[in-house]
């Protein structure tokens, strides 16, 4: 089964203020997991706001984003399946 883009929204109370160090640290806390799970399920990258961040993955389905945060400990709050991708240049797209 192909893998489908998800972005994944986690409410984290004053994650933006987090230190390099500490991001290093979540960080290694989620490839731990995505380890553990396999295949599945890929790290894209994260945007870090506030009080949140929000991940793009590569995943087989939300049940192994919410099997991630289970063993990673980080909140799946919202997991929205993208379903088309569209950018500046969409406009000129034949």
């Amino acid at each position: 089964m192909a893998l489908r883009k998800f972005i994944i929204e986690r409410d984290i109370p004053d994650v933006g203020t987090l230190e390099r160090e500490q991001l290093r640290g979540a960080a290694a806390k989620s490839n731990d997991a995505l380890r553990q799970i396999g295949p599945d399920i890929q790290w894209v990258e994260s945007y870090v706001a506030d009080n949140k961040t929000f991940c793009v993955y590569l995943a087989r389905d939300e049940e192994v984003i919410r099997r991630h945060a289970e063993i990673s400990g980080f909140p799946a709050t919202r997991i929205t399946e993208i379903r088309k991708m569209i950018d500046p240049t969409t406009e000129r797209a034949g």
